[in-house]
């Protein structure tokens, strides 16, 4: 089953159960898968790869949603907010650790003989695919400057 297809059997269920939240969260993904498969000149279908990265998009937007509210001292939109995204992140792959990141920027670096904070370039071209879905793109980003500037 697909995770498209995994989505809009756990919405008639939230929707059965009257679950406010998740319906009201899987249908905004759905939304938002729906608009990525219309957007350009024609149709087409979004592969699980494809739905993974539109889900990671949601994701992202939802814990800066949250983070905004809390710094505006609004603790129940960021209850909200926190609560959609604990519901995106049941589809999205297992997280890594934060070991398991570093030691993948360190294979890269070593791959792509990267010397200095001129290759980060090279480095994040290496190291994107394999945590597609899997980290936040951010902190990424921010270890892999770290160990450049080493």
């Amino acid at each position: 089953m697909s995770i498209k297809e995994k989505l809009r059997v756990d919405l008639t269920e939230a929707i059965r159960s009257r679950n406010a939240i998740t319906s009201g969260t899987i249908r905004m993904v759905l939304t938002a898968i729906t608009n990525e498969e219309v957007a350009g000149k024609e149709m087409r279908v979004l592969s699980d790869d494809e739905v993974i990265a539109v889900l990671s998009r949601e994701a992202k937007k939802r814990r800066e949603a949250e983070q905004a509210y809390e710094n505006a001292g609004r603790a129940d939109k960021a209850a909200l907010e926190k609560a959609e995204g604990e519901v995106i992140s049941t589809y999205l792959p297992a997280q890594l650790s934060l070991d398991e990141i570093k030691k993948l920027i360190a294979d890269a670096i070593v791959s792509t003989q990267a010397s200095g904070p001129a290759d980060m370039g090279k480095v994040m071209g290496a190291v994107k695919p394999l945590i597609a879905g899997k980290a936040d793109g951010s902190l990424v980003s921010t270890l892999v400057k770290e160990s450049l500037n080493k």
